[in-house]
């Protein structure tokens, strides 16, 4: 596994001249998910699949410099829609039961379950529920990894906070592009495992 400075820096070095599309996309998800917030039925119908295309045009972005993201997040999210809904769906009822016993692993299960997202457009094959136990298995020894990593932005989250939250719009990109160089050293590691086992 790399360390935090490193997946930064791949996250930074991919963003180089692509942070105009990044900017607007982190706008569009923004404004679509405040506006569908005032009532449960949106979220659940047009934000979790959206999530799931902002997640995964930040990976693209870091894996092909492919900039289309705005565009990209409609069509990787709507495309298998159910599938990507129903994924979130179940991601986030399971989390919100495990927080119900115990918030401490509620918090647990949140960091297994943080690669799904990536995982409903790489396998698409798999049912929502295998795609989180996939998570859970990747994130094997890496949960308190992804904790530090995101703890790592809590200096810049003070600056999106001083700039009364307009700048969490370039901070947004730079966050979800280091955590999708993440995914991706992750899964390596997971596949390697898993072959050396075989």
């Amino acid at each position: 596994m790399k360390t935090n400075q490193e997946y930064k820096n791949m996250a930074l070095a991919a963003l180089k001249g692509k942070w105009a599309p990044a900017v607007l996309c982190a706008v569009l998800y923004t404004v679509i998910a405040c506006a569908t917030s005032p009532g449960f039925i949106f979220v659940i119908l047009v934000s979790y699949p959206l999530g799931v295309g902002y997640y995964n045009v930040h990976k693209n972005l870091l894996l092909t410099g492919r900039d289309t993201m705005a565009s990209d997040m409609f069509r990787i999210g709507f495309t298998n829609w159910a599938h990507n809904l129903w994924g979130m769906l179940l991601m986030t009822l399971y989390i919100t039961l495990w927080t119900l016993l115990l918030i401490v692993p509620g918090v647990i299960k949140a960091f297994a379950y943080a690669m799904t997202p990536y995982i409903l457009i790489d396998k698409p094959e798999l049912s929502a529920n295998d795609a989180i136990s996939l998570s859970e298995e990747m994130m094997k020894g890496h949960k308190f990894d992804f904790f530090y990593l995101s703890l790592s932005f809590i200096g810049w989250a003070f600056v999106g906070v001083l700039t009364l939250g307009i700048g969490f719009f370039w901070i947004t990109p730079y966050i979800y592009t280091t955590y999708a160089a993440f995914y991706q050293d992750v899964k390596a590691e997971y596949e390697t495992r898993t072959n050396s086992n075989n």
